[in-house]
């Protein structure tokens, strides 16, 4: 069955993301939603709507509003980190009672008020970038030029807060590993009475200077980034809190690990050169520092008033101290909710009482009173929605099969649920007091029972266009590690009806599952390729996520080795069970980590692998940031034969297979040297392969007439590749 016009649809709708209601936010009393959201499924443009009394308003029209403006160069960064390729509002941030929020369009502030209220654009001093309103709504703290600056929400009385001593500090700002490799976006928070502001200062001095020349624009002089690459020094982050009267105080937070509590291994580094997390709610602020190595983590309270800190909780691990979005947190009592070994289960531990065995946590979404809402995995192809509450336990919110995530606000939930027929956004009324005034957040989840529990107030609408193709894989536990596998066959594809080539498409790294019970823009794509005449296998093996603490250390020292022989286990195992597979046709693909295993498996097991099509693949894992490969890997300079081992570079003399290259030269996280440097690798040993450069391309690699075309380009590739 041909799709001719599934690339194009794919590429205009963004991976079907326009038209998807995100970034939902749910009033403290529960009356209002407000959430993101394009008009349609082509619509690049987010406009900012609020869902109340059963009915959806624009807030804002971000398609009226921006005049042009240019987008910020931390905005722009800000975006690349969170591969976010909407224009239009792609984030805000709002008061404590969700009436006044805050947003930027090309560099403008705006605010807007959730009553009905027209937006009003803020003069600021710079390009405004990060903007949050204060608890109260009354005062609006935005970033512009690395100063931190508070403006009125009338637009009166713009201040300086902090601002950098030179030109390599920042204040208010996430440094590259903080957004690309921990997860930590913000670079300050307000505290609960909007008083002051917990803000960081990144230094950015020691970090190695790169320049990024695009030669498609030889006139354009190179773009400087700082790139803290594996063995070299990272940003030095710093910690104030910057008060609205003018008063400074600065953290004193702990310069390295105990030694005798910290973990032996080949490499050690217990300085305190990671922030992982803060928070500030109504019991203080709290900071996580992770060491140099990533064995041990310190969980701090901190003193506003003098910067001096408490050790509440030491985690450590001979491999690597991982992080739980979320965590740690509060409820409103002040009970700790934080990450918890439960047996070989990474799981959660709220006060005294900790998650069952077996249950794997992926994130803390909030707190509302005493009651704590998370996702968490009995299965690891599920993601479902759990609350816990004293007197009602952990409780199972979501039912249906899939990945589900959600928002609470006092007794309004707000679940959206990805499943194989596509995704539903649902509006839920627990039995708590609505009416509570107090800040716990009114009566939360209690009403909602169980599984599917709750009193559907409504649906928000979903408007992205359904994909041309239709996912429908077999879910497969393959070989003696039962791996969890999805297998695409042609539509309407008979047994026995002929031998089909095989393409392995997985991404099979640390920070992503696709052996989902959902529809995702990749299983779209996997049917596609599926529907040109390949039987489409996707795995995830060992080292990702949400299988536990031993599946997720496996690749600890060797993130190649363990991950490509599971690929093998589940293609041979695959074949057992649906004898259509041609085992003497096999392909793989892959993008970023995928781009890197799919470029291993034709260098080390070309017997298996025929052809594989790598797309910006870390080719030499030197070149990689220092949180993202020290984590698994240890210090190039401690280790360097693990690094030389698990570099495409060094094997490159061993290929014999074809091999297609892709990779953006604009991309700042795998920047284009690893493809050179493969590439030059290659001509030297006399390796023939292809080369694909994308000019103007991110890591990302999206936009019209680029991604669509890239994915017939590799058909094409793949195709020819395997012909007999």
């Amino acid at each position: 069955m041909d799709t001719p016009d599934f690339p194009l649809q794919f590429t205009r709708t963004h991976r079907f993301t326009l038209g998807a209601p995100r970034s939902c936010t749910v009033s403290q009393d529960g009356e209002r939603v407000l959430f993101l959201r394009s008009t349609g499924g082509e619509d690049p443009v987010n406009r900012l709507w609020v869902y109340e009394g059963g009915a959806e308003r624009i807030v804002a029209d971000a398609a009226v509003l921006n005049r042009g403006g240019t987008v910020p160069e931390a905005e722009r960064v800000r975006r690349e980190r969170a591969r976010e390729s909407a224009e239009g509002v792609v984030a805000y941030a709002t008061d404590r009672h969700a009436r006044v929020v805050a947003f930027s369009l090309g560099g403008a502030l705006w605010v807007v008020t959730t009553d009905g209220g027209i937006p009003q654009r803020i003069p600021t001093a710079g390009p405004a970038f990060d903007p949050r309103p204060s608890p109260d709504g009354s005062v609006i703290a935005y970033v512009a030029h690395g100063s931190l600056r508070v403006v009125g929400a009338d637009g009166t009385d713009d201040r300086l807060l902090a601002a950098p001593e030179d030109a390599a500090v920042t204040y208010g700002l996430a440094d590259h590993t903080a957004a690309e490799s921990i997860g930590r976006h913000r670079g300050y928070w307000w505290a609960p009475d909007g008083s002051a502001v917990l803000a960081a200062r990144v230094d950015l001095s020691p970090v190695t200077r790169w320049y990024l020349a695009d030669p498609a624009h030889p006139g354009r002089p190179p773009r400087p980034i700082r790139y803290p690459a594996t063995g070299t020094a990272n940003a030095r982050t710093s910690l104030h809190i910057l008060g609205l009267d003018g008063e400074r105080v600065d953290i004193r937070l702990p310069k390295a690990a105990d030694p005798e509590h910290h973990p032996a291994g080949e490499w050690t580094d217990t300085a305190f050169e990671y922030v992982t997390s803060v928070s500030w709610d109504a019991h203080g602020p709290l900071v996580c520092v992770q060491s140099r190595d990533q064995r041990t983590e310190y969980t701090c309270a901190v003193d506003p008033e003098t910067g001096a800190t408490e050790l509440l909780r030491r985690r450590r691990d001979p491999a690597w101290v991982g992080t739980l979005p979320g965590t740690p947190a509060r409820t409103g009592s002040g009970t700790h909710v934080h990450p918890w070994a439960v047996d070989d289960t990474n799981g959660l531990k709220i006060g005294d009482m900790c998650t069952p065995p077996g249950l794997e946590v992926r994130a803390v979404l909030g707190t509302s009173g005493e009651q704590v809402l998370f996702t968490a995995s009995e299965e690891p192809t599920e993601i479902h929605v759990w609350s816990y509450a004293p007197g009602h336990g952990f409780t199972r919110i979501s039912e249906e099969p899939g990945t589900h995530t959600a928002a609470l606000g006092g007794p309004t939930l707000v679940l959206q649920s990805s499943t194989h027929d596509g995704e539903v956004v649902r509006v839920l009324r627990g039995d708590g007091d609505a009416d509570c005034d107090c800040d716990c957040g009114g009566g939360g989840l209690d009403g909602f029972g169980g599984l599917g529990g709750g009193k559907e107030l409504g649906r928000i609408d979903v408007l992205t266009h359904r994909p041309l193709v239709r996912p429908a894989p077999a879910h497969l536990r393959l070989g003696k590690r039962e791996l969890r596998s999805l297998l695409y066959l042609p539509t309407g594809h008979k047994p026995g009806a002929g031998p089909l080539p095989v393409l392995v498409n997985p991404y099979a790294g640390p920070a992503l599952q696709l052996a989902l019970r959902a529809r995702t823009w990749h299983a779209t794509v996997s049917q596609w390729f599926a529907d040109q005449g390949f039987a489409v296998l996707v795995t995830d093996g060992r080292g990702t996520p949400g299988r536990g603490r031993a599946w997720e250390r496996a690749i600890h020292g060797d993130q190649l080795t363990p991950v490509l022989d599971d690929q093998v286990t589940a293609l041979h195992a695959a074949a057992e069970q649906y004898g259509d597979l041609d085992l003497d046709r096999v392909a793989i693909r892959g993008w970023s980590f995928g781009g890197y295993l799919a470029a291993g498996a034709v260098l080390l097991r070309p017997e298996v692998f025929h052809a594989a099509s790598a797309g910006a693949a870390v080719a030499d894992l030197r070149l990689y940031d220092t949180y993202g490969k020290e984590r698994f890997l240890g210090h190039p300079e401690v280790r360097p034969d693990i690094y030389d081992d698990g570099s495409p570079i060094t094997h490159a003399h061993r290929l014999t297979r074809p091999l297609l290259l892709m990779h953006g030269l604009a991309d700042d996280n795998v920047v284009v040297a690893h493809m050179l440097r493969f590439s030059a690798a290659l001509l030297s040993a006399g390796r023939p392969h292809s080369v694909l450069p994308l000019a103007d391309a991110s890591h990302r690699a999206g936009g019209e007439g680029l991604a669509d075309t890239l994915l017939r380009h590799e058909l094409d590739f793949l195709k020819k590749s395997l012909e007999r």
